[in-house]
């Protein structure tokens, strides 16, 4: 069965090269008996990927059964997988079959593993590595052939790290991993998505469906979606009910949708978020400078330190905190260890050496020095942010969300100065 024939029957929409991907694996997968694990946010609709596998697999004609892990109460979860004896705890009234027991030889689907109680992950690692397993109150071991594809919300890895999921279980579940990209990550499937859900609406009230104009569509395209397809889907119903016309302008999508302008594309910013992106580059290129002089001065430490070199007054009281004001000497020499201390730790007891000619650079390198051309460096902020946001892009190769990562700045701050100092070009 091709990727487009799976679409049709499950009702997939999209043309995202990350959602056939994800596609094509379930379908390699699907008729082998391997575990699966199905990552993505929620709201991406992992499940339909469990059934996708299943339906093409050797099992499909035996059952299938979702269990929702973080659904189920913890007191209640092994006798609900695993079954329970009747008398193996208050209101084991009889003998009980768990979803293990009754979908053998199918395939179960355990959403939201991460949930699942650290006991119960020991008992689900022996299903998975032996297929036995022991109903609640029995000693008896009983068999199952079940196929498990499992799904998270959550990243398994860090789980493990924190010590709230098995690693040998994760390892185990963790045979062929399937991603399942959120819809930010498949952003050109947004209109084509809202455009089906507002006429499944239509068609089942007997309506006209509602559509977006383009401006409206470009925000939705814009925005996030935390919640994903099921977001999109209560928004496009919501507007069918509250929309006065038919097609639905961007102020009338805002009006239902104020979050809607939360977007991570570039965006006209209110004069006090300008403002307060602004204040954050600014720190951000003070900082630097900050950075730079420091380096500055351990350099220069270093280059007096190693070539056994005099500094005069001005340069000394520079880098050297002075507790002393009323002796102000023309030179100061520096014992072998100063450079070894921080400047605030250099002994007031010390005095300079006399007869010492201040000298920073020896005579061989002075008629080099005397022919460099001195440059006033500029001191507009205006134009140091500007240089900065050149070689941050510079330095990424056009990549925009990666520059605004290395200056500290959101991506639609960046898109702005870009755009006002014509660094689009």
């Amino acid at each position: 069965m091709s990727i487009q024939e799976i679409k049709r029957r499950f009702g997939i929409i999209g043309a995202s090269p990350l959602l056939d991907q994800a596609l094509d694996t379930a379908l390699r997968v699907a008729n082998t008996d391997l575990t699966v694990l199905i990552s993505g946010e929620s709201g991406v609709g992992k499940e339909i990927f469990s059934r996708v596998i299943h339906s093409n697999s050797a099992r499909k004609h035996h059952p299938f059964i979702a269990v929702n892990c973080g659904a189920i109460p913890v007191g209640t979860i092994n006798s609900e997988l695993f079954g329970h004896e009747k008398g193996a705890f208050t209101g084991a009234t009889a003998d009980r079959k768990g979803y293990f027991e009754t979908v053998d030889n199918g395939t179960i689907f355990l959403d939201e593993i991460s949930e699942m109680p650290m006991d119960t992950q020991s008992y689900l690692l022996r299903v998975l590595e032996s297929g036995e397993f022991l109903r609640v109150g029995s000693s008896v071991v009983r068999k199952t052939n079940v196929r498990v594809v499992a799904a998270s919300n959550l990243d398994l890895e860090k789980q493990v790290n924190r010590g709230k999921f098995r690693q040998d279980l994760y390892y185990r579940l963790n045979t062929v991993p399937i991603k399942v990209p959120s819809l930010k990550e498949r952003r050109e499937d947004i209109p084509i998505l809202f455009k089906k859900f507002a006429m499944d609406f239509a068609d089942k009230y007997r309506t006209s469906p509602i559509r977006l104009d383009d401006d409206a569509e470009q925000l939705l395209i814009g925005y996030s979606w935390p919640g994903n397809i099921r977001e999109l889907k209560n928004l496009a119903e919501q507007l069918s009910v509250l929309s006065e016309k038919r097609v639905v302008s961007a102020d009338e999508l805002v009006t239902v949708k104020p979050k809607i302008l939360r977007k991570s594309l570039p965006a006209i910013m209110s004069p006090e978020d300008s403002s307060m992106h602004e204040r954050d580059l600014l720190y951000k290129v003070l900082f630097d400078m900050q950075k730079d002089m420091t380096q500055l001065k351990k350099l220069v430490y270093e280059l007096v330190k190693s070539n056994n070199l005099e500094m005069p007054e001005y340069g000394a009281t520079s880098f050297l905190t002075e507790t002393n004001t009323r002796q102000q000497p023309s030179i100061i020499n520096y014992p072998p260890d100063t450079f070894d201390l921080e400047p605030e730790t250099v002994s007031e007891t010390w005095t300079p050496t006399a007869n010492v000619k201040p000298t920073v650079i020896d005579a061989t390198m002075k008629a080099h020095y005397q022919q460099a051309e001195v440059v006033e460096e500029s001191l507009s902020l205006e134009q140091m942010e500007k240089e900065f946001i050149a070689k941050a892009l510079d330095k990424h190769k056009g990549r925009r969300k990666d520059a605004a990562a290395d200056l500290g700045i959101s991506e639609r701050t960046l898109y702005r100065k870009i755009k006002q100092y014509g660094l689009d070009g």
